[in-house]
């Protein structure tokens, strides 16, 4: 029973929602203050992402994607490389994803700006920011 309930606790729950998509379900020790989404990539970037990312989160995985936790509208003013998919809401298109990965701390959340700059790395894409958002104009 015991062996049960602890893989029960590590998968990490999940619900399954209209269309194929899944939210991903995090630990009830950790609180999504700023909201919950998610970004996923092909499973094969995935434990290089792991290594060279400062801090991470929670971070599921199923066997096509992994997902890491980033607060809402982290896609704000960004534009996430191809293959990489942002999930609002973190209904992610996934089968059984499991939680991999617990945070150290209270927070499921991977920084998105270093996350995003090695989703760029890795896929070899130039970093991308909406032109002019947040820049002073000369009078």
């Amino acid at each position: 029973m015991l062996r049960n309930l602890v893989t029960l606790l590590v998968r990490g729950g999940s619900r399954t929602r209209g269309h194929g998509l899944t939210r991903l379900e995090l630990p009830p020790t950790v609180v999504p203050t700023l909201g919950c989404d998610a970004v996923g990539v092909p499973a094969r970037h995935g434990f290089r992402m792991l290594g060279r990312l400062p801090r991470n989160g929670c971070v599921f995985a199923d066997t096509d994607w992994w997902w890491w936790i980033v607060p809402a509208g982290s896609d704000q003013e960004l534009t996430w490389p191809l293959p990489s998919h942002y999930a609002e809401g973190a209904y992610v298109p996934a089968v059984n994803p499991r939680l991999i990965r617990r945070p150290d701390d209270s927070s499921p959340y991977t920084p998105p700006i270093p996350l995003y700059l090695v989703a760029c790395q890795l896929t070899g894409t130039a970093p991308l920011w909406t032109a002019g958002v947040g820049s002073v104009r000369s009078a």
